[in-house]
């Protein structure tokens, strides 16, 4: 037996009269906003919501790290929720960086009562330098000769063993520590934000840098190359007292803002914590920029036999070449990548092999990679080399040389007719970038196997046979690939005068 309620007709009455009522009060919601200006974002970035999503546990939450770095600055007050951190460094001033085990009972047993090797980098965090990064790093060791950019205080560290610094790389320095006990490193970073930024007008924004540390454990051979942990974070640098002076106008810009305003903006620390990151690419850069070392070898210029070169002259060692060959297997093309500055491009060419780079028009490329550094790539993958300003071509005199020169100017030259003497004379090229009398210098040096220091003084002979010292506005008007014979005047000091015919 089936029993139904039925309301009286009253009772239909009120409940319809609710019914309406309760459409009514929701029939308003989101008209305040006007048409087109109601959005979920500003619901959710109401304070409630917030709450309720810093309440749930994330991954990285969960994720224990098995060290920690802490570097003992303040963060920046002016920097936005989900922003990364930004922290003002001072030039030149030492800063503490605390390196905690954070494992847990049981983790990476293998590392426990032995010591791992943290390398820390100060390194760019605009894509853009990072780039040309071995450029700007080189010309700034130009410009701040015998400086570098990142060195570590070790009468104020505490627990390091062997700290090193790579005189070649200047941004770079490396130690040993044990995780088991209180280990704190007082780094120095002596490069400012504005020495890197493109000079246009003046009062332009320093360019963030990125201070990284990574971690490895010590492998079968006793090497530290096994790859433990890498955190990073984002730095400033300013001269001396700048980032105090920068931390305090952020903070009063900070509370000249509204409560409102003030909540996209993420709370000051006293310290930073450095986050995890992938480990830094070991890449391996070719210097071809001129040495200001030289060949110090001391032969002399004995004069040759036959094809006016000196005697046991070696010949100058080949320029470096890093081209990619067809058969590059896909791993040597990662790396290839790497020391090509194309780090960011490794993941998309990932099962790309040499032959497969090398098939990329230089439309395939520009698409994948943008125009500015697909230009850039396809250049690499064709191994286009950059012409050199100037290209002379040189080759010593010898007493043969000259006896057959007078023998020559007695007759008249038959080369059109091929009635030639069989006289076979060996040219060098010399390429100039800079066109100055003393890259001239090194370059003739070089050639010959003898230092420069050797070398007094360079001549070119002139009009009537008289002699003219070689300037860099003389260099600059030499023709191009034009020709001369060095002839050389010994001093009684082991040096040479160099003159040009």
């Amino acid at each position: 037996m089936a029993w139904a309620l039925k309301l009286p007709l009253a009772d239909e009455v009120i409940e319809s009269g609710l019914v309406q009522d309760f459409d009514a009060s929701l029939s308003g919601i989101g008209q305040e906003l006007g048409a087109g200006a109601y959005s979920m974002s500003d619901v959710l970035a109401l304070p409630i919501f917030k709450q309720e999503e810093s309440s749930l546990p994330s991954d990285n939450e969960n994720k224990i790290l098995p060290f920690q770095y802490v570097l003992c600055a303040a963060t920046s007050p002016a920097v936005k929720l989900h922003d990364e951190t930004l922290t003002y460094l001072n030039q030149g001033q030492s800063y503490e960086i605390r390196m905690l085990d954070n494992r847990k009972l049981g983790e990476l047993p293998e590392i426990n009562g032995k010591l791992v090797k943290s390398i820390f980098r100060v390194v760019f965090h605009d894509r853009r330098l990072q780039y040309t990064e071995h450029q700007q790093l080189e010309g700034w060791r130009w410009n701040r000769p015998g400086d570098r950019i990142l060195d570590i205080d070790i009468p104020m560290s505490v627990g390091i063993i062997d700290p090193r610094a790579n005189p070649n790389q200047l941004n770079t320095v490396e130690f040993l520590w044990d995780p088991a006990k209180r280990t704190s490193v007082f780094i120095q970073v002596h490069c400012i934000s504005t020495e890197f930024t493109m000079r246009k007008h003046g009062g332009e924004k320093g360019v963030p840098f990125r201070v990284q540390i990574d971690t490895f454990k010590e492998n079968e051979n006793g090497e530290y190359t096994e790859h433990l942990h890498s955190a990073s974070c984002q730095i400033k640098v300013f001269k001396p007292k700048g980032a105090d002076r920068k931390q305090k106008t952020d903070r009063e810009k900070m509370e000249k803002r509204t409560p409102h305003e003030k909540e996209k903006y993420q709370p000051s620390y006293e310290t930073t914590i450095l986050t995890e990151c992938s480990p830094w690419p070991e890449i391996t850069y070719v210097n071809n920029s001129p040495s200001p070392g030289f060949n110090s070898s001391h032969s002399s210029f004995s004069l040759g036999e036959g094809n006016g070169s000196p005697n046991h002259q070696p010949e100058p060692p080949p320029p470096v070449t890093d081209n990619l060959l067809p058969t590059t297997t896909p791993q040597e093309a990662q790396q290839w990548l790497h020391r090509n500055r194309f780090s960011t491009f490794t993941r998309l060419f990932t099962n790309f092999s040499g032959a497969d780079l090398l098939k990329l028009t230089r439309d395939d490329v520009i698409q994948i990679c943008g125009p500015a550094d697909g230009i850039r790539l396809f250049n690499a993958l064709k191994g286009r080399m950059v012409r050199p300003r100037l290209t002379i071509y040189v080759c010593q005199e010898s007493l043969q040389l000259r006896e057959q020169q007078q023998q020559q100017q007695q007759q008249q030259q038959k080369h059109e007719d091929g009635d030639s003497n069989g006289t076979f004379f060996v040219y060098h090229a010399i390429y100039l970038e800079e066109l100055t009398a003393v890259e001239l210098t090194e370059k003739i040096a070089q050639l010959f196997s003898i230092s420069p220091c050797q070398i007094s003084q360079i001549y070119k002979q002139g009009p009537t046979g008289i002699h003219v010292l070689i300037s860099d506005e003389m260099i600059q008007n030499f023709q191009e690939e034009a020709c001369f014979i060095l002839d050389t005047m010994k001093e009684t000091n082991d040096s040479y005068h160099i003159i040009l015919k």
